[in-house]
């Protein structure tokens, strides 16, 4: 629900699974469905996350200074999810999003909070770049018969 943990080194499958509040920082990477059902968690992963990470996230944001795996996002709602690097296929309604500058300060915040930062504060034109964010598109809100395939 809040305070944060800090893991040195690699998580194993679901780290921060439905989680409420706080922050969860992994130094390494996390393995697959990192952040499902993420409910308000702030979670920031130095490395890389597997597959179906932020599977039907529904508050909170999950900033990966690495690749992601496929199939991110799959069924997301409000969720925020910010990636340094690759990323494979996106889930079902996850898009691509601007990233304007409000979400620069936002991941700005994220990663010194996380104790990325460079000696205690960010460098935008360093620490922020090559960062992209992905979202709802928000067609799954709603049951539609056009949308059934999708379901």
């Amino acid at each position: 629900m809040s305070g944060s943990v800090r893991v040195r080194g690699d998580a194993s499958q679901s780290a921060g699974a439905t989680g409420h509040g706080g922050l969860l920082v992994i130094e390494g990477s996390a393995s697959m469905r990192c952040g499902i059902s993420m409910k308000g968690i702030d979670i920031v992963v130095g490395g890389d996350i597997g597959p179906m990470s932020a599977f039907m996230a529904q508050a909170g944001r999950l900033v990966v200074c690495g690749d992601a795996g496929d199939g991110l996002g799959d069924s997301i709602y409000e969720a925020r999810v910010y990636v340094r690097g690759k990323v494979g296929a996106l889930g079902a309604d996850c898009v691509e999003k601007p990233m304007r500058e409000e979400h620069r300060a936002e991941l700005a915040e994220l990663l010194t909070a996380a104790g990325f930062g460079q000696g205690g504060s960010v460098d935008p034109a360093v620490d922020l770049g090559g960062f992209r964010r992905f979202g709802s598109a928000r067609q799954l809100y709603h049951f539609t018969a056009h949308n059934s395939a999708s379901y």
